[in-house]
């Protein structure tokens, strides 16, 4: 009897060590590294699982976890003078820094090191989940990861320091609205207003050049494009570790979301350009299909003309492209045209001795989520419907991430219409302060040095064929 209850408690210890073991197992997160974890569940998780869910085992959910609600462009706060003044002299000495997060962690840039340049203005919740993409990326700790903003706040500027997968930098537009919500760039009080005709305006002695649909310039649209400008400047010509940079810059914005295979195909598109398309000068990893279809098109590219309208998201280039861009910065500058990317397709096609041509993925690997923004204004901006249109394509596709070669389809080239420009950019203080950039990006620089440039800062007046392009070749 005694030995019967001997091994009957030594059973019952067992038992009890192995619920111990099971339920530690159960308690403990996944292992950062486990690649099921990256993809926040099991491979066999159906298309219909929810965002949240998705992400609640994922060591990236931090990025979505926010204690305040996401900014919108309609409800930025009026800041009063002193507030202003600090934000310049924040903006003053994080630009004279350059500081660097994680090098300790990820090494110096390298000449060939991968540059992401994102933009961003104050869309918090777009920006949480470009972040998680870009986390969730393969290789993503080989790159330097730059964040150029028009728009200081410190919920933003928190997200990007708990950044821990690569390296990091931050660059401030100095001449934003933010800063200057009452004179130029923003709005003076004697700017003309938009619809003021011809001889109101002699009468009233008011400011500005109106542009070629007759309307005076608007500052919320003038933005982005200043913005643009001076932020490929900064980084091509005036940030220091890139001095010594070849290698490609990668444009994003805050909106944008990137596939897990987008650094590998960037870099298989980077090695193809030789023979797949020598004229090519870009590459452009989105698109703005309604439908892909990974399936068949994982592993296409296609050779076209670069076309704004088409070509402008998750597109990049390297300094000697940069270098034929800039000599036409006047082109750029004087161009009526409120948007950056009709701007350099007016450079494109006017300037340069080539015009600009590009590879571009049939299936993207750069998608859009935003909602609302400067063209669209809309009751929802959440992006969690666009989110999950997205998240189904990359699971339906999983399998044709990562292709080792590629499919490069040449189609006939397409009549390009004359584009005269979409207006919003007649003022010559725009012109003036655009071509400033290309001279130097120092936030110092002071922005009555425009009259120099522009005189009086008050104006009145189907397939044809297909090649297998394969990695490493």
């Amino acid at each position: 009897m005694r030995g019967g209850g001997w091994a009957r408690a030594v059973r019952v210890a067992g038992v009890v060590v192995l619920l111990c073991v099971a339920w530690l197992q159960l308690a403990l997160p996944p292992l950062p590294h486990d690649p099921q974890s990256a993809l926040g569940g099991s491979a066999r998780e159906t298309p219909e699982f929810d965002t949240a869910l998705r992400f609640q085992r994922n060591p990236t959910s931090k990025f979505l976890q926010s204690k305040t609600q996401p900014s919108s462009s309609s409800t930025i706060p009026k800041l009063t003078p002193e507030q202003i003044l600090e934000i310049r002299e924040q903006i003053q000495l994080r630009s004279g820094n350059e500081t660097v997060l994680n090098e300790e962690l990820f090494g110096p840039v390298q000449p060939d090191t991968i540059v992401i340049a994102v933009q961003v203005h104050n869309r918090l919740e777009y920006l949480r989940h470009l972040i998680v993409s870009l986390a969730q990326a393969r290789d993503i700790d080989s790159v330097l990861l730059v964040f150029s903003h028009d728009y200081f706040d410190e919920d933003i500027n928190q997200l990007i320091t708990t950044i821990d997968f690569c390296k990091v930098m931050q660059i401030f537009y100095p001449h934003s609205l933010q800063t200057h919500p009452d004179s130029f760039p923003g709005e003076s009080p004697g700017d003309c207003p938009r619809d003021t005709k011809p001889k109101e305006a002699a009468e009233t002695k008011c400011m500005g050049t109106p542009d070629l649909y007759k309307h005076y310039r608007e500052a919320r649209f003038t933005q982005t494009k200043h913005h643009w400008w001076w932020k490929a400047n900064k980084i091509f010509d005036d940030v220091w570790i890139l001095k010594n940079h070849t290698g490609l810059v990668l444009f994003l914005e805050e909106d944008h979301y990137v596939a897990e295979d987008f650094l590998h195909m960037l870099r298989l598109l980077n090695a193809a350009i030789p023979r797949a398309c020598s004229k090519c000068s870009l590459i452009t990893l989105g698109n703005y299909l309604k439908n892909y279809n990974f399936h068949t098109d994982a592993r296409k590219v296609e050779v076209t003309q670069w076309v704004s309208s088409k070509h402008n998201m998750g597109f990049a280039f390297n300094h000697s492209v940069w270098q034929q861009i800039k000599a036409c910065s006047d082109k750029f500058c004087d161009h009526d045209d409120y948007n950056w990317d009709w701007s350099l397709l007016h450079v494109s096609n006017t300037c340069l001795t080539q015009k600009l041509h590009t590879l571009v993925l049939r299936a993207p690997r750069v998608f859009h989520i935003g909602e609302c923004g400067v063209h669209h204004k809309k009751k929802d901006c959440s992006s969690r419907a666009v989110l999950t249109k997205v998240h189904r394509a990359l699971q339906a596709g999983q399998r044709t991430l990562f292709p080792r070669q590629l499919v490069v389809v040449h189609t006939p080239p397409k009549k390009v219409k004359k584009h005269k420009g979409n207006g919003g950019w007649g003022d010559k203080r725009d012109h003036g302060l655009c071509r400033s950039f290309s001279v130097s990006t120092s936030p110092d620089r002071d922005i009555l040095k425009i009259s120099v440039l522009t005189g009086s800062l008050v104006s009145n007046s189907s397939v044809n064929s297909s090649t297998v392009i394969r990695s490493g070749s």
